[in-house]
């Protein structure tokens, strides 16, 4: 699915690869952390090839608990594909501004500033839950650190050039989920 949303992107005439702003931005940092969480991932593949490894990390997990992580790696594909498509052209892989950039607050963005990470979280998660097994459990707070660090930049990206548009809009709603305000008209 990314493939064909970058394809989207590129058809439209943009960048596909980051431009000298989004590389000083990320910095090196950004390219040694997203090496080092690949690497992890292919040990972790390694490890699921070798079912004595993979064994020992189960979790006896109740069916109905697998069954909803099903459920959650589904609901968390389609807010991915929701959070995509929501931003169609202006989709990048890397922190960076479009050239005619505004701010989406709609669709998966009304109540929530990342739900593209929370739809990558929830994957995972789910992806653990069905598996029975740490591996995937304990990846997932990896790229959760990764994700908290990497937000960090892109919401100062966001303030930078949206200004107090994008405070307005982090006030109203939430990281990761959606804010919870409880009514004060009782």
């Amino acid at each position: 699915m990314r493939v064909w949303f970058a394809f989207r992107v590129w058809q439209s005439g943009e960048r596909l690869l980051p431009n000298r702003a989004a590389i000083q931005r990320e910095g090196w940092g950004f390219v040694i952390r997203c090496s080092l969480l690949f690497v992890l991932i292919a040990l972790v593949l390694f490890l699921c090839l070798h079912r004595v490894t993979w064994r020992s990390f189960a979790l006896a997990l109740p069916h109905w608990l697998r069954w909803a992580g099903f459920a959650l790696g589904l609901a968390s594909l389609g807010l991915w594909t929701w959070t995509h498509a929501a931003l169609g052209q202006l989709w990048s892989a890397q922190l960076e501004i479009r050239a005619a950039h505004r701010l989406i607050t709609t669709g998966p963005y009304a109540r929530v500033r990342h739900p593209m990470y929370t739809a990558i979280l929830g994957w995972l998660v789910g992806l653990g839950l069905v598996i029975a097994n740490w591996i995937p459990l304990a990846v997932t707070a990896l790229v959760a650190i990764f994700l908290g660090l990497r937000v960090q930049r892109e919401e100062q990206m966001m303030v930078e050039r949206f200004g107090d548009e994008y405070r307005e809009y982090m006030k109203r709603t939430g990281r990761f989920l959606p804010l919870w305000r409880i009514s004060s008209n009782i």
